[in-house]
């Protein structure tokens, strides 16, 4: 088939036939070494396969990323049938991360509702000495309530056509992004407790250090979103990137309430 008939097959309909590409295979053995070498760093073996795998996946991360920025903005593969496909996977993706934190609340609500001879028959446990809730997690919690707020300025911007607000609203998004990690690193860093220092500190650095994570995350995808709209990629009608990154940020909020409200709240 020549190429003048290729193009001709691919504008008989208004889906996006994805054409091969290495990323997913690499994604997975970088993802794989990564774990990999988390388990050997914690049983003292080497800490060498952790930055490999770590590497691999960030590498992963751009090229494909690259590719997919590609297929939507120069080469208009992200028609609006395509779109919507995008929102339904983005959509289940979040419910499986839902369905991740839940692993996390429930193994805390069965130790906090239940407590047992290893707790003191209390919660928290005897001898555990917790954060003040309204300390650094209540202006964490103000830090990302008006992060989700910012978000939704630069959207609304977007939607108007308003390049210089999107930017703007990214920017504040992604500083509001930077410093509630940074308050949560100095809340590890001055803790009562140690990870392995019993069923409070597990469930409590599990669930909220992994939120931690992917507020990170979050703020990468808007960093790349901040980058793609000072190039000026995004446009009114066509900016599933940037729809992506909102929602999974306003996820991470949500999570972040829940967390605030069982565990600094209540579990105080």
């Amino acid at each position: 088939m020549s190429q003048a008939d290729s193009h001709s097959h691919a504008a008989d309909h208004p889906y996006h036939m994805v054409t091969p590409s290495p990323w997913p295979i690499v994604g997975a053995l970088g993802a794989g070494t990564l774990a990999a070498g988390a388990v050997l760093y914690m049983h003292d073996v080497t800490p060498w396969l952790i930055p490999v795998g770590f590497g691999l996946v960030l590498l992963t991360m751009f090229l494909w990323w690259r590719d997919v920025v590609r297929e939507a903005t120069f080469e208009g593969h992200h028609t609006p049938i395509v779109q919507i496909g995008l929102r339904y996977g983005m959509a289940l993706f979040i419910a499986s991360e839902v369905m991740f934190f839940a692993a996390f609340f429930w193994a805390y609500f069965n130790a906090s509702l239940y407590p047992t001879e290893a707790t003191g028959f209390q919660w928290p446990p005897v001898g555990v000495e917790v954060f003040d809730p309204f300390g650094v997690p209540l202006l964490n919690t103000l830090i990302l309530l008006l992060s989700g707020c910012t978000v939704t300025w630069a959207h609304h911007e977007l939607r108007k056509g308003n390049q210089r607000g999107t930017v703007q609203g990214l920017i504040v998004t992604v500083l509001l992004g930077v410093l509630f990690t940074s308050l949560q690193a100095y809340e590890y860093a001055h803790a009562a407790f140690g990870f392995t220092e019993g069923i409070y500190p597990s469930t409590f650095f599990m669930a909220t250090g992994f939120h931690g994570f992917h507020v990170i995350i979050g703020t990468l995808f808007l960093t790349v979103c901040l980058f793609r709209a000072a190039r000026g990629d995004f446009t009114p009608d066509h900016h599933f990137g940037f729809e992506a990154a909102a929602w999974y940020w306003h996820f991470v909020d949500v999570v972040w309430l829940f967390l605030f409200s069982c565990v600094y709240l209540w579990g105080s």
